[in-house]
Formats: structure tokens, sequence, C-alpha cells
């Protein structure tokens, strides 16, 4: 890759590996997980819809209308929920190394989805190897406090909303500018998130650190992430993009430790391995045999 690629990713690594940390600090700021939720996707509409207008990027989104709702379900709006009510529970850390699971829930969903596809080799050993990676996690370091647990199942449901996402967009929205589907999304999702946010505002004025969370949120992981993003797609391709996925969680686990004091278990290290290596077996494309 280009020195100008590099710094992208590592932007792109940063930006993406935070938003754990400032959830985090929102709800533990007194802030409702579906407000959190709400304040950051309508921020960050509000900044990127001129972006995608002055671009031309709405052009062509009304024959994918049920893609975009689909879509703005399964990326924005329910996930983000889920991960804040989520992290009412567990840790920042924990949190993204759950979330680290999406490789592995988009090969299931795949498998379900498309059975000729079943994966074979290397493929299927890297399934086995993360999933015993979240088993070995959430039985050791979380088993045993319901509280953790629930909080848990509740990111690892959102993940599967992550994993969703890119089979909705390889179908139905590919051809597009990448912009307008999510800049509508936002939209949408902030439209639907809004009665809920109003239904459970904060009890007063939040906690400076919570506002300043939110801003975060909002304006930094997703509006410059997502611009960020695209500049990387454009500098080092999609695949090569698509590596920040193995170095997010590492960033939002050191971040998390450093700034909130976090206490990682040795079996969520051991569970955080496991996890991004079956991902990257079981992602591999060619899959390829057993060798022996």
């Amino acid at each position: 890759m280009t020195r100008r690629a590099w710094v992208l990713f590592a932007l792109s690594s940063v930006i993406w590996g935070i938003p754990y940390l400032f959830i985090k600090i929102a709800v533990d700021g007194g802030v409702p997980p579906a407000f959190v939720a709400w304040a950051r996707v309508a921020l960050g509409a509000l900044l990127l819809t001129p972006i995608a207008l002055r671009r031309g990027a709405f052009r062509g989104l009304g024959a994918h209308k049920a893609a975009i709702l689909a879509y703005s379900a399964t990326e924005i709006a329910v996930p983000f929920v889920l991960i804040s009510a989520g992290e009412q529970h567990v840790s920042s850390s924990l949190a993204a190394i759950l979330v680290s699971t999406m490789p592995l829930m988009l090969a299931l969903l795949s498998v379900w989805l498309h059975p000729e596809h079943r994966p074979t080799g290397w493929r299927l050993v890297g399934l086995v190897v993360g999933l015993a990676g979240v088993v070995a996690m959430l039985g050791i370091d979380v088993g045993g406090r319901p509280g953790e647990l629930w909080g848990a199942g509740l990111i690892l449901l959102a993940t599967v909303g992550y994993a969703a996402a890119p089979l909705i967009i390889s179908r139905h929205l590919s051809a597009l500018d990448p912009l307008g589907p999510v800049a509508a999304s936002l939209i949408v999702s902030s439209l639907a998130l809004l009665p809920a946010a109003l239904a459970w505002p904060p009890r007063g004025w939040p906690v400076a650190s919570a506002v300043v969370a939110i801003a975060v949120l909002g304006v930094v992981c997703t509006v410059a992430g997502l611009i960020v993003f695209f500049q990387l797609i454009a500098a080092a391709g999609p695949s090569r993009a698509s590596l920040i996925t193995y170095v997010n969680p590492v960033v939002a686990v050191i971040v998390g430790v450093i700034t909130l004091h976090e206490h990682v278990g040795v079996m969520s290290l051991v569970g955080l391995a496991l996890i991004l290596g079956g991902s990257w077996l079981a992602a591999r494309q060619g899959g390829g045999e057993l060798a022996g």
C-alpha cells in the first residue's frame, strides 16, 4: 500500500476502535441507550446529508427502498441500540471483542443463505476456532454473572445485524455511490429511533463527559469514520480496507484499559486471539482443503 493508504488505514483503525469507549462513557453518564443511538445517528445524518446532496449520491435510491430500510435496521438502528444497552452491563473492551465476531457471523449467514457455499477445510476450522473463542470467553470470564451474560448476548445479537448488512449491500446496493445509501440510512434510522429517544430521554441534562461522548460518536465515529473509510477503499481496495476488522478490537481493548482502567481477563484475550484467527481463516476466499 502507498504511504497515504497506510495513514488512512491507521486513521480508520483508531476511529472505529474507539466507539465502544464513548458509548460506555455516555451510558454510564446516565444517557439511555436508545437516546445515545438516536443522538449519534441524528448528528451523523445532519452532517453527512449535505455532503451526499452535493455529490448527487441520492440519485437512484428510489428503486432500492426495501434494501435501504433493511440496511438501516441491520447496520445502524438496531445494532446501535443493542450495543448501547449491552454496554450498560459489560466493559467497552468486552463489547469490542464480541463485535469482532462479525466475520464469523457473516460466514455463518452465508452458509445459511447459500448452502452450496458450505465451508470446508481451513474455513471450517476457522469457524470452529472462532466460535470456541466466544464460548471460552463467555463461559469463563463472563459465566456466572447474569447481567454480563445478558449484555454480551445483546452485543452478539447486534453483531448478527452487522454481518447481514454486507450481504444486503452486495445484493442490492453495490452499484450505487456508497455515500447515498449510508446518508439515507442515517436519516431513516434517526426517524425510526426518534420515538424511543422521546420516550426514554435523559433525566436532566447529561454530564459533560456524556455530551462530549455523543458528539464524538456522531462527528468522528460516524461521519469522519465513513469518509476516511471510503477514501481508504479507493486508495487500497476493499479487501485490504477490510483488514481494519482485525485491528479495531485491539485498539478498543487498549483504549478501554488505559482510559477507563478496565480489567481484561486472560480468557478474554485468549478468546480475542481465537476469534480473530478463526475469522481470518473463515473469511478466506479460497478456503482450501486441509493438507495431508
